[in-house]
């Protein structure tokens, strides 16, 4: 039992010089590592925004292009066997589109005469990929031996014949984009406001503390349904109605940073290399951005990865009621509002594929916050 004991003070020693050897954040990363659900977020989360980056290579067709021949087209069935044999290589065949004589509903019929073998590296349209280098490569399309070519939907296509794995990738830098966005906003205004308010105290305090409850008093939903009217109203075009969205998120969402890292502050303007720093003459504003604003990163990092899915969901919600995100511009919000006829949604169910790249989105988003959360805390770094 003694030996025990000896041997587990021995690990235990060996573990805490360990850690002793190494830097926060070392220690942040080791931490980060062992939350597995906060690494299966994080990887989910950088295969979306890579997906996003590299949106028209992953997309076969133009994300605006119609195809009239194929209005509600049902994702594209791969084959693997023939009548005559089985094979590794996936084809597909072209669809013509029927109207059924006993529903009188349209229907798509797969003509077996010829194959379309799925290839690689094809091309199509010309797009600029990173907006730098000119190219008209996209990962796959569908061709036949002779040169012939037939479209493939691997997700279906909308009331317009237009493809909607191609929307969701681009409407995917949309809806991706509007977190970061709304936080490169906020978020200084809510370090600024909420620093000088911790940092001074008094009456400068009672101020911003009253202007920001004004803030954070306004009816979120209402508001952004009223300035997505009234941005519309004013005939704006879709880039200027998607930044006036983003300015209304950041106007509504910094009150509550602002509020925390002001009780933050409250604690560390107290601690004695803040004291230290104001004994040898630096001045406040030096004290705030050198000594006080590095010691509440922790929480700002934690805060931007649960904010971007909440931004997320909200600007869905809006483009999903027709007040968000608006032609010809995209977004997984704004795919899903095709989707608001329940009759429509049973003869057309892959057109909430979007929401289901919006759950995964929210929820590795949430992973990956939970894990940050989890590895700054310096109570739970082991």
């Amino acid at each position: 039992m003694i030996g025990l004991r000896r041997k587990k003070g021995l690990k235990e020693e060996l573990e805490y010089r360990e850690y002793v050897s190494l830097s926060q954040g070392q220690m942040i990363w080791r931490a980060f590592r062992k939350h597995r659900l906060g690494n299966i977020g994080t990887v989910i989360v950088l295969l979306l925004v890579a997906a996003a980056f590299f949106a028209e290579f992953f997309a076969p067709y133009h994300y605006a292009e119609q195809f009239r021949l194929y209005p509600f087209s049902p994702p594209t069935t791969f084959h693997f066997r023939s009548e005559d044999s089985f094979t590794l290589r996936p084809f597909v065949y072209k669809t013509t589109r029927e109207f059924d004589p006993e529903t009188y509903q349209p229907t798509f019929v797969e003509d077996s005469s010829k194959k379309y073998h799925i290839r690689f590296f094809v091309r199509g349209y010309e797009y600029r990929l990173l907006g730098l280098f000119k190219t008209n490569v996209h990962l796959f399309g569908a061709r036949a031996n002779d040169g012939s070519e037939v479209p493939v939907f691997l997700l279906g296509t909308d009331t317009f014949g237009r493809d909607l794995l191609s929307r969701t990738m681009i409407g995917g830098r949309i809806s991706l984009a509007v977190g970061p966005l709304v936080i490169l906003f906020s978020f200084p205004l809510s370090i600024v406001l909420g620093g000088l308010s911790g940092y001074y105290g008094g009456g400068i305090d009672m101020f911003l503390q009253r202007f920001g409850e004004a803030f954070m008093a306004i009816p979120a939903l209402p508001i952004l349904l009223a300035m997505g009217a009234a941005l519309s109203g004013f005939g704006l075009s879709s880039t200027m109605i998607f930044l006036g969205i983003i300015v209304s998120l950041s106007l509504i969402s910094w009150a509550g940073g602002a509020r925390v890292i002001r009780g933050q502050v409250l604690a560390i303007r107290e601690m004695d290399f803040v004291t230290a720093a104001r004994a040898a003459g630096a001045n406040d504003l030096r004290i705030i951005l050198r000594h006080i604003t590095p010691n509440v990163m922790s929480y700002l990092v934690v805060a931007a990865t649960l904010t971007i899915p909440y931004m997320m969901l909200t600007e869905a919600a809006l483009s999903f009621l027709g007040y968000g995100v608006r032609e010809p511009m995209t977004s997984w919000g704004q795919l899903l509002n095709a989707a608001t006829n329940i009759s429509g949604i049973e003869e057309h169910p892959w057109l909430l594929i979007p929401g289901i790249f919006i759950v995964i989105a929210v929820l590795a988003f949430n992973f990956m916050g939970d894990a940050l959360r989890d590895a700054v805390d310096p109570f739970t770094i082991v």
